[in-house]
């Protein structure tokens, strides 16, 4: 089985990852993001986003109401339903669930984020947290009756309430329950880069032990991602590659060795 991540971006050739899919003989879980539709909608609904910072370095986005309003109809709407419709398309035949549906992924919402503004450590609290458990049994009735799970954030907390969480940590989560074979991540460039500006600076293999040092010399959001990057091999081995998701070919590309393989 394969674990796909695609990325948010407005670049991300969605056309070309369902079509190369398609020729895939796998059983798919497929987690997509929605950054840059759920930022456009926030400039034509003039809703601000706000990004904090905690005293420990990790960056993330401050999720009221407004921002889990527009999560829903940005990831678990319109992105969610165009990936299941290109699906159909190409003769997948997907299932689009956000973690609210049949509590598919049940997540903790966060205590709270302490930050520094004004010379003062205030604790921000949001509609935001770690995803903890699977709704493994939904998901193999889908995957072993021939559906592709199309998944998107929002979740669904203790309480039965919205969360926003990290794509990167619901893949950590479903990998320590399907241990997939590989888990493929598209993004915006060709790689792992060591400079985000120099397209030239990939990294085209790592350890998991070199993970640990890398996440030493980045900052903000690299940051938490290299740390959900060292999750996905706690629970044994598997092949992590993260490649180009603006190619003609992104997953046939990253299956054939381009972009960063991490094993």
């Amino acid at each position: 089985m394969y674990l796909i991540k695609i990325g948010g971006g407005k670049e991300i050739n969605l056309k070309g990852i369902i079509s190369d899919l398609a020729s895939l003989n796998e059983k798919l879980i497929i987690v997509h993001g929605a950054n840059a539709l759920r930022d456009e909608l926030a400039q034509k609904l003039n809703i601000q986003k706000k990004v904090v910072t905690s005293l420990s370095g990790y960056d993330s986005v401050l999720s009221n109401e407004e921002t889990i309003d527009l999560m829903m109809m940005a990831y678990a709407g319109l992105k969610n339903k165009r990936i299941v419709e290109l699906c159909q398309q190409n003769g997948i035949n997907a299932v689009g669930l956000s973690g609210l549906d049949g509590k598919i992924i049940v997540g903790k919402r966060n205590s709270g984020i302490k930050v520094r503004e004004g010379g003062k450590t205030l604790l921000l609290r949001d509609f935001s947290g770690k995803p903890k458990s699977v709704n493994k049994h939904l998901l193999n009735l889908l995957l072993e009756n021939g559906y592709t799970p199309v998944l998107s954030v929002p979740l669904i907390d203790e309480n039965n309430f919205a969360i926003n969480s990290e794509n990167d940590d619901i893949v950590a989560l479903l990998q320590s329950e399907f241990k997939a074979e590989k888990i493929i991540s598209l993004i915006e460039a060709p790689g792992f880069l060591l400079d985000k500006n120099d397209e030239n600076s990939l990294v085209s293999k790592l350890s998991k032990e070199e993970l640990e040092a890398m996440e030493q010399k980045v900052e903000g959001r690299m940051k938490r991602k290299i740390l959900a990057l060292r999750k996905l091999f706690e629970n044994g081995n598997t092949t992590v590659i993260i490649s180009d998701g603006r190619t003609e070919h992104p997953v046939l590309d990253a299956l054939n060795g381009k972009g960063t393989i991490i094993s």
